[in-house]
């Protein structure tokens, strides 16, 4: 589904520089639903034309976020405001935004031409610029041979590709995205996605994007945000949030990470697997596990060495072997696949870590 927003002349669109995206600004939000706290002082500032998507698990309110910023959801606290302009108090109608859900519910009975241009009707253009710019946009999103056909002759993919359309359809300063892939298959996902950043990119329409697929996140945003209990515990480059993960909780929950017991010294250091390495972010107190990435460990054939394959995966170049450590420990390496004939289940190897700052966390 797509909800597009009215334009008016008091909007946070007046003044803005045509080809970029608006400045958003939300500030110290929080917002209750009884005795849940879905968001907790959140504040995040997307830059004109950015990309940004909120990532965390059910329930951290990244979804709450997007609807207060669309004007669905009223905060209890704290500020909502696009290029300057403070909009807490404005309807939704009058935001200026566009938003696609999950869930496309295009009107049956119109075309996917109309569709799209329902926007611009309600704004009261003429036929012929509605159509034109209706007919522009379903192009750009792959569809100039389906402008006539409705949404029952459509695929999900091609639904939510009008959907999208029609969001775009009347400019709108922000684009919000609320999981509008989650309900189609991966192939068809994986081609939306870079559709939508490809789109996005040339637009410079600036978009919050909510989804719980990390891979999505990584792939389409400028910047991620990752949130947890109504808090922002990170936001940064999709590379950097991989790479340099602020927090425990983010480094395991951004792609994959192995916890291995450890021995902390007193000078902020860590000895695991036979190498002692410095400890980045805090320390806390008590047993510590340090957290290693797949492709920090490293891994080869030797009798009598510190552990035993159960599992060895093939992901195409390169291949995901499981190793059962002594203490019942089980950690993932990622090797090159060429690499890896001689790491069958049972074989005897040893396992080491690449010299390197590492997070740690309470052992559990």
């Amino acid at each position: 589904m797509s909800v597009n927003t009215a334009k008016d002349a008091g909007t946070a669109e007046a003044g803005r520089p045509n080809g970029t995206g608006a400045r958003v600004s939300l500030q110290n939000l929080n917002r209750h639903f009884g005795a849940t706290r879905a968001l907790d002082g959140l504040t995040l500032e997307i830059e004109p034309g950015e990309l940004v998507a909120l990532l965390g698990p059910s329930g951290c309110g990244k979804t709450t976020a997007l609807r207060i910023l669309a004007g669905f959801e009223i905060a209890d606290s704290g500020s909502v405001t696009v290029d300057g302009r403070d909009v807490s108090g404005v309807p939704a109608a009058k935001r200026d935004m566009g938003m696609v859900f999950q869930s496309y519910s295009l009107f049956p009975n119109m075309s996917a031409l109309d569709n799209v241009a329902f926007g611009l009707r309600m704004r009261k253009k003429g036929t012929a610029e509605r159509r034109a710019r209706a007919g522009e946009l379903l192009e750009m999103v792959g569809l100039a041979d389906q402008v006539q056909q409705y949404p029952h002759q459509l695929s999900g993919g091609q639904q939510q590709r009008v959907a999208l359309a029609r969001a775009l359809a009347i400019e709108p300063s922000v684009l919000l995205l609320d999981e509008p892939l989650s309900a189609l298959d991966a192939k068809v996902r994986l081609q939306l996605r870079e559709q939508i950043r490809a789109l996005q990119q040339r637009l410079h329409t600036t978009t919050l994007f909510v989804t719980h697929d990390q891979e999505e996140a990584l792939s389409m945003a400028d910047r991620v945000g990752v949130m947890r209990s109504g808090k922002l515990e990170q936001l940064a480059t999709p590379a950097e949030l991989y790479a340099r993960p602020a927090t425990a909780f983010v480094a395991e929950f951004v792609g994959t990470m192995n916890r291995i017991p450890g021995e902390a010294d007193g000078d902020g250091r860590i000895r695991v697997l036979g190498s002692t390495l410095p400890i980045t972010g805090d320390r806390p107190d008590g047993p510590l596990d340090a957290l290693i990435r797949p492709e920090e460990l490293r891994i080869a054939a030797a009798p009598g060495g510190n552990g035993i394959v159960t599992i060895a995966t093939f992901l195409g170049s390169i291949t995901r072997v499981h190793a059962l450590l002594s203490g019942d420990v089980t950690v993932q390496v990622d090797v090159p696949s060429t690499e890896s004939a001689a790491l069958s289940p049972g074989t005897s190897v040893r396992v080491t870590v690449a010299e390197a700052e590492v997070l740690v966390t309470g052992r559990q």
